[in-house]
């Protein structure tokens, strides 16, 4: 006698088609998370000697030696040209040497980065029986003393952006591309303003700037969302795996809100160069506390990312065009030799799929 298809055995390889997708993020931000983050260590970190003659270039190249490829280490005439370099990024210490001798930081630029260098300088000043006065040329806001507050901003900008995606992406497949992109337009501009309610009058992260805040925010929740939604006519369930790899897994461990590239392997610090979300944290400080310092590159990155998602959607529309096309020729032969067909049961098939994509997205 024979039995028809065994429907726990169906249900079971449908749940576990679909636990490769956590089972594949628990891999993908193990390696992303641990692989840029678990051991930091400077490779190439610019600091300054402030001072000329032989003293200074002895001093110099004792700790060039001694760092072994950890430390850039360089001369300069005197403390305001050691100071520009700090606004500009171009070092993130400036040792200026003598009987009080003096560290200059800019923990605004990096707080792990003027961490491990006040570390340094602090163990060359304790050879000179001195005690080290630090100064902070740039200080963070007092909402967000550790300057990491900009990272956390853009953890909940992105989350937002990305969990949206799903409910965009499949919630609203049934509605033209048009539509979609101008639903992202405007769930990106409600992301940001959240955004920067945090960063301002809820939590104080910045002190002043929040307009600026707030441009670059939209400007990057844009480009996640019009990527995402884009992506999703090509990829449909496997799209919250590729915005996570996109926006999490490859965004949050290369954007320096943490630990900034010199501390980091050079894979993370590669992609620091042009990703999206060193584009937001390096902007946003730039903006509020590098006197604008590298503002305009970064918002050239966050525009580029921006600009890849509206040709994305507009490839995305002619390809669902072309396929609807294509699904209207097949289907009119049919409807002229079977007048009279069955309607898909309401939640099969596509609506279905929708469902599974949302609870997915939800879930991470």
């Amino acid at each position: 006698m024979s039995t028809g298809p065994n429907p726990t055995a169906a249900a079971l390889r449908h749940v576990l088609g679909h636990l490769v997708t956590p089972l594949l993020m628990c891999l993908g931000m193990g390696l992303a998370y641990l692989g840029a983050f678990h051991a930091p260590q400077p490779h190439d970190l610019r600091v300054d000697i402030v001072g000329s003659g032989p003293t200074t270039q002895v001093l110099a190249q004792t700790l060039q030696d001694k760092a072994a490829g950890a430390l850039d280490v360089r001369t300069v005439p005197d403390r305001a040209t050691a100071a520009t370099a700090l606004r500009q990024q171009d070092s993130y210490g400036a040792y200026i040497p003598g009987e009080h001798p003096e560290l200059l930081v800019a923990s605004a630029s990096s707080d792990t980065s003027a961490m491990a260098v006040e570390k340094v300088f602090t163990q060359v000043a304790a050879g000179q029986d001195a005690p080290l006065k630090v100064t902070d040329l740039a200080p963070t806001a007092s909402g967000d003393p550790t300057g990491q507050g900009v990272f956390f901003l853009l953890v909940a900008v992105s989350i937002g952006s990305y969990a949206s995606v799903a409910v965009i992406g499949a919630a609203g497949a049934a509605l033209p591309m048009r539509i979609r992109a101008l639903l992202a337009v405007g769930t990106s501009l409600v992301v940001s303003l959240i955004g920067t309610l945090f960063a301002g009058p809820v939590f104080h992260l910045v002190d002043h700037g929040l307009a600026g805040v707030w441009a670059l925010s939209w400007l990057y929740a844009a480009g996640i969302l019009l990527i995402g939604i884009g992506l999703h006519t090509y990829l449909r369930r496997w799209t919250t795996l590729g915005v996570m790899v996109l926006f999490v897994m490859l965004n949050f461990t290369s954007s320096g809100g943490i630990y900034r590239p010199e501390l980091q392997p050079g894979f993370f610090g590669s992609l620091h160069a042009f990703w999206n979300g060193a584009g937001l944290v390096e902007g946003i400080r730039g903006h509020v506390y590098l006197d604008g310092h590298g503002l305009g590159g970064n918002v050239l990155v966050l525009a580029f990312w921006f600009l890849a998602g509206v040709l994305l959607v507009t490839l995305a529309g002619r390809t669902e065009a072309r396929r609807n096309a294509l699904a209207a020729a097949h289907e009119q032969p049919r409807k002229e030799t079977k007048p009279e067909e069955t309607k898909p049961e309401a939640g099969s098939g596509a609506e279905t799929e929708s469902e599974e994509e949302m609870e997915e997205a939800v879930a991470v």
